[in-house]
């Protein structure tokens, strides 16, 4: 993610929530802002569908939908101190993962392995400049994140 930076993108990491959580990572750039959600499970075949995802064919876990809600979190947060909409969309990322299949519904978060994440930094359009440090300079203050 910090390779990104020449494109105009800045990242946050471990964001601290109210309710005890944490934001994973935060990328925000001239395509928008993304809340990234990483999971590692080394050598694991990983399925993802529109609300779950199963590690090795096992029990589903609701990562999926997860992350569609800390998405929604970060847009509220956000929000609250900038003068535009602010543009947030949720990804998941995994990490170390043998391989991912994506189900062909699964539309409504982005989904990647650790090194398809650099697929984001040509996308534009979402943000300008200044509203990039703009956002930038909210989410990197911690009250916001910890007003309930």
């Amino acid at each position: 993610m910090e390779r990104l930076g020449p494109l105009g993108w800045r990242v946050l990491h471990g964001i601290e929530k109210s309710n005890g959580g944490d934001i994973d990572h935060l990328l925000i750039g001239p395509g928008g802002v993304f809340a990234i959600n990483t999971k590692t499970h080394r050598g694991a075949s990983v399925w993802v569908g529109d609300t779950m995802a199963k590690i090795n064919g096992g029990q589903p876990y609701p990562y999926a939908a997860a992350s569609k809600a800390e998405a929604d979190y970060v847009r509220v947060v956000l929000g609250r101190y900038c003068d535009f909409t602010v543009p947030v969309e949720p990804a998941l990322v995994f990490v170390g993962v043998a391989s991912l299949h994506r189900a062909a519904t699964q539309y409504t978060v982005r989904v990647y392995q650790e090194r398809e994440v650099a697929a984001l930094g040509p996308l534009t359009g979402k943000l300008t400049l200044e509203q990039v440090e703009q956002v930038y300079a909210v989410a990197r203050h911690r009250r916001a994140w910890l007003r309930t």
